[in-house]
């Protein structure tokens, strides 16, 4: 039937593998007509950063493309980005007076000249300005976008640390620990909030939270919340306020996930920070050169006042060097790489499984034709974006990835590998999550700071799953014959980086391999069974993070991107007496960045714009779908003859299509599974709380859209945007 199938499928366009495992598939015999393709839900883009430009340099360009989709796009602003106050360049920076709310003003000015230049084309678009009650008992100012009333900014306005590594107790860093009781805010000169306040770690908390239960996001973007530290100096590789800002957000996202039943499901994604700039660029020319235009609207460098503002229209402390420390170069995500999250069974069914709303969501089609079921939360909760799957020697099928567990105290922060199994194979029944622990002693120690797992099963039948730690090295623990696990082994590595990528040859040994800043280093079993041998340079030429592994041809196919590029590059390992490096072959493509699925003849990954782009056979061109979605695609093959391919779209949706595997093949249409999450409108805002009322939910005061949120108030400035070169100066700690 398969193998029937797939020859329909070259033959009549897909219309077959199109009906296929839909969850609306008609009933042809009844006479019931085909209804329309679904258009994709746009989804609901929430994005909570530390700084005003932590978004600019880390999240886009996949905020543009969401802007640019039409997504209603939120974007959170914890604190008020102060730093010393000083409004200026290197060379002025000595002779210019020190004025932190005119800093925090002329930074909001920039970024809002940033946003409307990104959504409308016009840097001095205007925008309407409000004050809202928050739920922690403060007060944020929302910015509405007049001409796109979907894109709204929220303002916290707390105070900054000051300082990337040092003891600073008066910071999201020092609320955290308990060092101080409440952080007060740091208001801009020019915001329409009218009074200063002060939040408690739970109020900061509850006033995410209060934000969520708003704007209901379908995709919540976050800086990361565990970017470890150097390893000669110990110092956070990373700004102390995005990775505690990011633990807030993973409070709050649990908080809203349980106490919130009437809300759509919702994806998280994780952005890598500074430690961008020390590994090869992620994005091609151009889309580096359009990330860099918005960072020099924002730095300001015309220096003329579209905003008439005496604090600045923008932040000129950026404007000697507006790329950061080539953060305009890249884009990384710290979770949800991995492309083995869509598997397939002896029944040839189909199980997806995606983390949402904290759990891992689970999808099962039975069989070739069976309709869709899911998503079904597992039981379980704290679970981190991305997970893996790998199918045991029984068939049954068992799924890893990374939890984390918040404690009562604030050093009781912790991540670890856990991971679920069937109970039969094919079964809907999982076993409860098991716990394989972590490799790390302390938070304290490298912040917590270890990779999603990879996991294989080599030809005996032992299953094995890898981190990278702390240290930028490989741990990894065994699965013993008789069920039970072995420690954590150190297996050496220096300079690692992401997660690493596992697949088994066709002899049954293990390989594992991992990208460092300047190539890829991988280890091999000298037979099935026995330990990974010594850390082995591969010589391939360095490579953007992620890499995907797959055994066939006898060897382990490695897939990843050429820095400064996006084009898919792919090279074969064989493992007969050491690893050996061969048929090094650069595949095109449509730039992009990030993880590229391999099965069969199909490759698929993001492209240049965040659409998903395939190519379905060697020497055919690559084809580029509408669809936007969250972390990576995945893809598996089904029977002998097919290949599906699936993504979470921003609505937080299962989207699955198939192929023949046969050259010349095409991609069938995407079917949506599951109904709607993302619904076309919201319910009108309830009006604004009066301010003897602190403990309302953070709210615009009226809609302003029929899909999204806002505010009504008086029009802002309108925003700069320069337009000159940078000098290459070293840039500011941001």
């Amino acid at each position: 039937m398969v193998t029937a199938v797939g020859s329909l499928l070259v033959l009549r366009g897909n219309e077959l593998l199109d009906r296929l495992g839909s969850s609306t598939a008609p009933d042809k015999a009844a006479g019931t007509p085909t209804p329309a393709p679904e258009p994709p839900d746009p989804g609901r883009v929430l994005q909570v950063v530390a700084h005003p430009d932590d978004d600019l340099y880390f999240m886009n360009p996949d905020l543009r493309y969401s802007i640019s989709a039409g997504s209603p796009v939120t974007s959170v602003y914890l604190t008020s980005g102060e730093a010393d106050g000083i409004n200026a360049g290197a060379a002025k920076a000595a002779t210019t007076k020190a004025d932190k709310p005119a800093y925090a003003e002329a930074r909001q000015n920039g970024i809002r000249a940033a946003y409307a230049k990104m959504a409308t084309g016009d840097r001095g678009s205007p925008w309407t300005r409000t004050v809202v009650p928050t739920k922690g008992g403060g007060h944020a100012e929302v910015d509405v976008l007049v001409a796109k009333p979907q894109v709204n900014l929220v303002w916290l306005q707390l105070r900054e640390a000051g300082t990337v590594y040092d003891n600073a107790p008066d910071s999201l860093h020092g609320l955290w620990d308990g060092k101080v009781a409440r952080l007060d805010s740091m208001l801009a000169s020019g915001t329409p909030v009218p009074q200063k306040f002060s939040y408690s770690k739970d109020q900061v908390v509850q006033t995410l939270v209060g934000i969520l239960e708003q704007y209901r996001p379908t995709t919540v973007r976050s800086q990361d919340p565990t970017p470890g530290r150097y390893p000669d100096t110990k110092r956070y590789t990373d700004h102390q306020d995005h990775f505690y800002g990011a633990r807030f957000v993973q409070l709050a996202t649990a908080a809203y996930a349980k106490d919130v039943t009437d809300r759509p499901h919702f994806a998280v994604q994780n952005y890598v920070g500074y430690i961008n700039g020390s590994l090869p660029s992620a994005l091609d020319p151009d889309e580096a050169k359009e990330k860099l235009d918005i960072l020099g609207t924002y730095a300001w460098l015309d220096r003329q006042n579209h905003c008439n503002s005496p604090a600045g229209c923008g932040d000129l402390k950026i404007s000697d060097q507006p790329g950061g420390n080539r953060w305009s170069d890249s884009i990384n995500y710290a979770r949800g790489t991995s492309t083995d999250w869509l598997t397939s069974d002896t029944a040839q069914g189909l199980w997806a499984f995606k983390t949402l709303d904290g759990q891992v969501a689970v999808w099962h089609r039975p069989g070739p034709t069976g309709r869709w079921k899911g998503p079904n939360l597992l039981p379980g909760t704290g679970m981190d974006p991305g997970v893996s799957t790998v199918t045991l020697a029984d068939g049954r099928t068992a799924v890893f990835g990374t939890r984390t567990s918040f404690g009562s105290k604030p050093t009781d922060y912790k991540r670890e590998v856990v991971y679920v199994v069937q109970k039969q194979p094919g079964a809907e029944e999982f076993t409860e999550w098991q716990s394989l622990g972590t490799p790390e002693t302390a938070d304290e120690t490298w912040t917590s700071d270890i990779s999603a797992p990879a996991v294989s099963v080599d030809g005996t039948g032992q299953l094995a799953a890898y981190v990278r730690d702390g240290a930028y090295s490989l741990r990894g623990r065994v699965q013993r014959a008789d069920g039970s696990w072995g420690p954590w082994e150190k297996y050496g590595g220096t300079d690692l980086h992401g997660s690493p990528a596992t697949a088994t040859d066709g002899a049954g040994r293990r390989m594992v391999f991992s990208a460092t800043s300047k190539s890829v280093v991988g280890w091999v079993q000298p037979q099935p069974g026995a330990p990974l041998g010594q850390v082995t340079a591969t010589g391939l030429p360095d490579t953007t993070l992620p890499l995907t592994a797959d055994g066939r041809e006898g060897g382990v196919r490695l897939w990843f991107r050429k820095p400064g590029s996006g084009n898919v590059r792919t090279a074969l390992i064989t493992g007969e007496g050491g690893l050996k490096v061969s048929q090094m072959t650069d595949l095109g493509g449509l730039q992009g960045f990030g993880s590229v699925t391999a099965s069969g003849h199909l490759l698929a990954g993001r492209t240049a714009g965040g659409q998903l782009g395939s190519e379905a056979g060697s020497g055919r061109p690559w084809e580029r779908s509408p669809l936007l979605f969250v972390g990576a695609p995945s893809s598996t093959t089904t029977g002998k003859a097919l290949v599906s391919l699936a993504v979470v779209g921003l609505d937080a949706r299962l989207y699955v299509t198939s192929s023949a595997d046969v050259p010349n093949a095409h991609l069938a249409p995407w079917q949506p599974v599951g109904p709607r999450n993302a619904p076309p409108s919201l319910p009108s805002p309830v009006p604004p709380v009066p301010p003897s009322s602190p403990a309302s939910p953070a709210h615009p005061a009226s809609p302003a859209s029929p899909t999204h949120p806002a505010s009504p108030a008086h029009p802002a400035s309108p925003p700069a945007s320069p337009q000159a070169p940078a000098s290459p100066q070293a840039p500011a700690v941001r």
